[in-house]
Formats: structure tokens, C-alpha cells, sequence
């Protein structure tokens, strides 16, 4: 038997095994409004803002290159677009629609 099917074979009993306790189809009823209910300190609003300002100001502070710390910062901006709107406007809306169902 070859390491590859040895490996698919451990994997399919463990895989069946964990099967066996299916999830809910549902969200339950205590599901958080806010996803950052869910995080913990280190990702909240104010940490991911903290450092979206840390990182680029200490890149300019070190290194004095403009051409480095804009693409930092315009990284720094899409990271807070993609987890201060994007990411809590989909949660916000996947737990309505869940509730909708659900009721």
C-alpha cells in the first residue's frame, strides 16, 4: 500500500467518525448580531485601525521611502476595507437571512 492511499485511508476513518456528529443545519438562536462579539481583543475594530496606522508610519519613520510606505499604506487600506466593511456587512447579512429561515 502505498504512503498516499495509507494516508486516504486514515483519513476516510476519521473522516467518518466525525461525520457521524453532523453540525446543525442552523444557526442557533444566540448568534451575535456584530461578528465582533465573536473576536477576540486582538481583532476588534480598533486594534485592526491601530495597526492599519502603525505599520506604514513606522515603514516611513525607519526607512524615510515613500515609494515603500505607500504600498504599504494602500495594503493597510484595503485590509481595513476588506475586514471593517466587507467581511461584517456579509456576517450582518448571512444572520439575517439565517433568521429569516429559521422563522
Amino acid at each position: 500500500m502505498s504512503p498516499l492511499s495509507e494516508a486516504s485511508a486514515i483519513n476516510d476513518g476519521v473522516n467518518s467518525s466525525t461525520n457521524s456528529q453532523s453540525m446543525p443545519d442552523s444557526m442557533p438562536d444566540s448568534m451575535p448580531d456584530s461578528m465582533w462579539a465573536l473576536k477576540p481583543w486582538w481583532c476588534q475594530p480598533w486594534s485592526i485601525i491601530l495597526t492599519g496606522i502603525l505599520i506604514p508610519s513606522v515603514s516611513w519613520v525607519l526607512l524615510h521611502r515613500l515609494w515603500i510606505s505607500l504600498p504599504v499604506a494602500a495594503v493597510m487600506v484595503v485590509w481595513w476595507i476588506l475586514f471593517l466593511v466587507v467581511v461584517p456587512t456579509q456576517y450582518a447579512a448571512a444572520v439575517k437571512e439565517q433568521r429569516d429561515i429559521d422563522t
